[in-house]
């Protein structure tokens, strides 16, 4: 089935519960009622996209469409996650944002060089991060995903591109080490 990043799942890799509890709140503020899954570090993030233990049930847990990440998280941080995520044929092309305090220029290009697709400072007060999420969701909400399975997982390749980039199994993938 085709369907638009904006009405997939997404998944908020993010330490803090005040912090998740926030953004949660600043998507309602906005209207945006789609699938939210949250996740304490990236350890949780790979367990999830994995579908390990309590993420076993994919119609419960299905593969997310986008994926805002944190950086700095105990475990396994924003950057393990991008890591993982980019090394993965069957995770490499879901879109990355990080959400983060850091402003540090080396985060910034770090995550870049490992494969987010766009880097962004949590605005200080409600009303930014209100403002920031309205943005980042009209500018997925436009955006196509690879055809997927009723549980998100994409659809093996076909055709032009679809023998050259495998499709593995997730049980096939590796995982962070904690």
């Amino acid at each position: 089935m085709k369907k638009s990043i904006g009405v997939g799942t997404i998944l908020l890799v993010e330490n803090d519960p005040n912090e998740q509890a926030l953004i949660e709140e600043a998507f309602r503020a906005n209207g945006m009622t789609g699938p939210l899954q949250k996740v304490g570090d990236g350890v949780e993030a790979i367990s999830y996209l994995m579908g390990e233990g309590k993420y076993a049930d994919r119609i419960q847990f299905p593969y997310p469409s986008l994926i805002l990440t944190d950086l700095h998280m105990p475990r396994a941080d924003g950057f393990d996650v991008l890591r993982h995520l980019k090394s993965n044929p069957t995770w490499a092309i879901i879109p990355t944002v990080v959400l983060t305090a850091s402003s540090d220029p080396e985060d910034v290009r770090t995550a870049y060089l490992l494969g987010a697709n766009c880097y962004h400072v949590k605005p200080p007060s409600f009303p930014g991060l209100c403002a920031q999420l309205n943005i980042l969701h009209k500018y997925w909400l436009g955006c196509e995903v690879p055809e997927v399975d009723s549980a998100g997982q994409q659809l093996p390749g076909k055709g032009k591109l679809g023998d050259r980039f495998p499709h593995p199994s997730p049980s096939k993938q590796s995982r962070v080490q904690n």
